[in-house]
């Protein structure tokens, strides 16, 4: 029988820091699945560049802006400030990049 002859506060502290790199891998492979998704809409549509093709590619936008928001929060929150080496690491788009945390309004239920 083995024993564990660490104070507790140690196991405590191990266990917080595994759940934050296991969050942290979790948001990031969000990032780069929405990222992802974003990419192949442009290429598959780069030649035909209609109207109707604006609101999906706004909500991927929005989705992966979304997802570039929670990584770099619970990156903050693990204390790594700086969130250029994001940018740059998954090459996120400037639009991406501006609406970072923006939540889209709900959509209205139809008027009865």
């Amino acid at each position: 029988m083995s024993r564990d002859l660490r104070p507790p506060v140690d196991i405590l502290h191990y266990e917080i820091v595994q759940e934050q790199a296991s969050a942290l891998g979790r948001m990031g492979r969000t990032l780069e699945q929405a990222l992802t998704r974003l990419r192949e809409f442009d290429a598959a549509h780069a030649l035909a560049e209609t109207p109707a093709s604006q609101p999906a590619r706004r909500k991927l936008v929005l989705e992966a802006g979304q997802a570039l928001w929670m990584f770099v929060v619970q990156r903050e929150a693990s204390g790594l400030r700086d969130s250029r080496h994001i940018m740059r690491t998954y090459n996120v788009p400037a639009e991406v990049q501006r609406c970072m945390g923006l939540v889209p309004a709900p959509s209205k239920p139809p008027a009865k």
